[in-house]
């Protein structure tokens, strides 16, 4: 069975969240999306556990969740959060997330008795606990070797186990003696797998890519997803399928351009100063207009601990398909910077509606069906996104990379007059079967 996963968001209790995020929220735009699978996100928050339990219901055989009172969803949820820990290490304070995976709401009280010991639960759906990096895999292991942990968006400059300003050179060092119990890291918007093939020494770890989504809109959730071949579907197979790390079952992930990452460029963005790691290297890393530090970006970290070219293929690991979120390439041929505008809403439901998902459309359609519901240049930008023709302006220092597109001209209306409602979800496109 095909299974694709989110497998990292937020709940309405994290900060900059939507407060519409809501469990019911976060499955119709799954739906929409395409994916079949979605992380429930802050379990650790007490208000969210407690509204997940009202409204998901646990399929006992698979330890996964679903709708309650709606047998017809297709969307099953899996219990899992995100923690900061802060923490001292050789005299440097230490800020790393780490995203956890529990197969029901027994262990998730487990992990919550012990950790709230170790920081406030309540006050945000992320929270930030005074402890160590093992100490937390020791505590969340200790209670079912069934849980998983791993480093969150491992790249980005703050909170991530490889962040310039206050992470780590090795998984090692991080984790020390729980490095065993790590099997897998979270590549983050502003990487890629090609980008983390380039260190030898991340080639025993599963690179799994996940949204981080503080919102439901289909621009958010799903920009980054995992795409398993499972036999069952399950809590434990897709748990095991990110360990073995087994094409056969983990077949590859769907990634934005790490350009499009708010932080894949080194910059400082209010000089509005963009530098790839050779100019900012040449500036030593110091911004030309104020003359403060720059925010060093990922490319340049991963430039500075990398130990292969650029062009360097990880042999028998899973794929990835670049793509970017439907709704901004229609929003950039419009000329539009909202996504949310609704003269894109008209052309992402017309399409919706037609081929079944988002995912279906950006994948698999045909250029010749996108250009009979939609104008010639949103169809030939879907295109070029899936071909890679497509530029991305790299994001830095907060700010969002943004599309380039060389279209003959802009589209202003759909095809049809009239509005499409998102109201189902056809099976995989042929693109996954190859």
């Amino acid at each position: 069975m095909r299974v694709i996963a989110d497998l990292h968001i937020h709940g309405r209790y994290s900060r900059a969240t939507s407060q519409q995020m809501s469990i019911g929220e976060i499955a119709r735009y799954s739906k929409i999306k395409g994916l079949n699978l979605v992380g429930t996100g802050d379990f650790t928050h007490p208000a969210w556990l407690k509204e997940i339990s009202e409204t998901l219901t646990l399929e006992q055989d698979k330890n996964l969740f679903k709708l309650s009172g709606n047998a017809d969803s297709t969307v099953r949820f899996m219990l899992t959060t995100e923690v900061c820990t802060i923490f001292d290490y050789k005299g440097e304070s230490k800020k790393v997330h780490h995203v956890i995976l529990t197969p029901n709401t027994e262990t998730a009280v487990q992990i919550n008795d012990l950790l709230k010991a170790f920081g406030d639960l309540a006050s945000d759906g992320r929270p930030i606990l005074n402890m160590t990096a093992p100490q937390l895999v020791e505590q969340v292991m200790g209670v079912s070797y069934e849980n998983m942990i791993f480093p969150a968006h491992a790249w980005t400059p703050w909170f991530s186990i490889f962040g310039a300003f206050s992470g780590f050179d090795t998984v090692e060092d991080c984790y020390q003696d729980m490095t065993r119990h790590i099997h897998a890291l979270e590549t983050g918007l502003s990487s890629d797998p090609a980008m983390n093939w380039r260190l030898s020494k991340l080639d025993k770890y599963t690179l799994v890519s996940n949204s981080d989504c503080h919102s439901f809109w289909p621009w958010r959730i799903g920009r980054e997803a995992n795409v398993f071949e499972l036999e069952k579907f399950t809590y434990h197979e897709v748990k095991d399928a990110i360990i073995s790390n087994n094409p056969a079952k983990f077949k590859f992930t769907i990634e934005t351009d790490p350009a499009y990452g708010k932080y894949h460029w080194t910059g400082h963005r209010n000089c509005k100063v963009s530098l790839s790691p050779q100019e900012a290297q040449k500036f030593g890393n110091i911004c030309p207009v104020c003359h403060r530090k720059l925010t060093k970006g990922v490319e340049q970290r991963v430039e500075e601990l990398a130990d292969r070219p650029m062009d360097f293929r990880r042999e028998g690991a899973p794929g990835f398909l670049r793509l970017l979120p439907l709704s901004e390439i229609i929003a950039t041929v419009l000329g539009t910077d909202s996504p949310s505008a609704q003269s894109v809403w008209r052309n992402y439901n017309l399409l919706v509606e037609k081929f079944g998902d988002e995912y279906t459309v950006l994948i698999d359609t045909p250029l010749e069906s996108l250009a009979s519901m939609v104008d010639t240049p949103i169809a030939k930008a879907i295109v070029a996104v899936r071909n890679g023709t497509a530029k991305v302006t790299p994001g830095y220092d907060g700010v969002y990379g943004q599309l380039v597109l060389d279209i003959e001209s802009q589209a202003t209306k759909p095809k049809s007059k009239h509005t499409a409602k998102v109201v189902k979800q056809t099976g995989m496109t042929d693109f996954f079967g190859k």
